[in-house]
């Protein structure tokens, strides 16, 4: 898979922009603030629907504008396809496919692939659980509609039970609905904590390896999923759990307070791990995710790296360069010496100041 070409018009700094992108590596490069990681940000959201960094719809719309539009063009298996995306500062998103509106957002997933890797991700093991339970789930959303689905209705359950727990201080009578809030959070947690594990699984079977070459041989890493149901099971959680769940008006457990545990032997990296650790773990969990969806989706994902190689050491610098040859990869960085120095191949470059692209191949 890769992108063609994307059209923004008044989205973030950007008034009107139109690129066409190579099929190889993709360099945007200029001082910080200038509108480098907006690009990104667009191609990511175009096959996402969300923001990478959280933001609302409202705010990606450029100053004093109304609405914003993204056009991209890919190609997947040599068939081209257009993705266009409305952004409306008070009304749901719309959303066409190849001119064709859809219904739900959802139908977007799985039709564009990538991987995004940003200096905030070298924290992801250091950081709370939050960041790690992110990562599943932005991974699984893109590889698997189902996992979405569940997701989404988990989410929706979780939502509504806490707002009957906070509404129960007036009225009791509520508490004996419980129960069947109980039941459909369980059928839906279930799935999710089951297909998180396969995951899990499906990335230790990868990661291992490139985190030996990573440390020079050194250090040999293992991912758990460790769930905040302890030995009990998430029924058995909830019923246990229910007295101190009335008490503090939220729900205490479920996947949306399960954790991925990262260890270097009897290390815990996240808690005892040294900052290079937790980092170079961080790395080989993102390079561990390109060769993941590599296999399931049997393509490649696009790359997008947000000024990460300014993060690295050299050796980390090299071995990042060294695995991303044969993917479309679009770069972000403030100068071009990195690859300069590493002799790397670079397809197209771009300069990027106050919200203007110049093509300076």
């Amino acid at each position: 898979m890769i992108i063609k070409s994307l059209k923004l018009k008044d989205y973030r700094n950007y008034e009107l922009l139109n690129i066409e992108f190579d099929k190889a590596t993709n360099i945007f490069y200029g001082d910080n603030a200038q509108g480098k990681t907006n690009i990104l940000e667009a191609v990511y959201l175009s096959g996402t629907t969300k923001s990478h960094r959280g933001t609302r719809d409202r705010d990606l719309i450029r100053f004093g504008q109304e609405e914003s539009h993204i056009e991209t063009i890919i190609e997947k298996n040599k068939v081209p396809w257009q993705i266009d995306m409305h952004l409306k500062k008070n009304s749901p998103k719309g959303i066409a496919i190849n001119k064709v509106p859809i219904r739900k957002a959802s139908e977007l997933f799985g039709l564009m692939n990538f991987v995004f890797f940003s200096p905030e991700d070298l924290n992801i093991i250091k950081n709370g659980p939050a960041e790690r339970r992110r990562f599943m789930d932005l991974e699984l959303s893109q590889l698997d509609k189902i996992y979405l689905r569940d997701l989404a209705n988990y989410n929706r359950i979780v939502n509504q039970r806490n707002k009957l727990l906070k509404d129960a201080v007036y009225q009791s009578e509520l508490i004996d609905t419980l129960d069947v809030w109980d039941m459909q959070l369980v059928a839906y947690g279930d799935k999710i904590i089951a297909r998180r594990k396969k995951f899990i699984s499906e990335v230790n079977e990868i990661i291992d390896e490139i985190h030996y070459r990573l440390t020079g041989g050194k250090e040999r890493i293992c991912l758990s999923y460790e769930s905040g149901c302890g030995a009990y099971s998430l029924e058995a959680a909830l019923k246990r759990n229910r007295e101190r769940d009335i008490r503090t008006k939220s729900t205490s457990a479920g996947p949306h307070r399960d954790d991925i545990c990262f260890m270097a032997g009897e290390l815990d990296i996240r808690k005892f791990g040294s900052q290079g650790q937790q980092r170079t773990a961080a790395l080989s969990l993102k390079l561990s995710e390109i060769e993941l969806v590599k296999l399931i989706i049997r393509d490649t994902p696009v790359l997008l790296l947000d000024d990460v190689l300014s993060e690295l050491d050299k050796h980390r610098q090299n071995y990042l360069l060294d695995s991303i040859h044969d993917i479309q990869t679009l770069i972000t960085c403030t100068g071009l010496d990195e690859f300069v120095n590493h002799r790397f191949s670079i397809n197209k470059v771009f300069h990027v100041l106050n919200g203007h692209v110049s093509n300076e191949n």
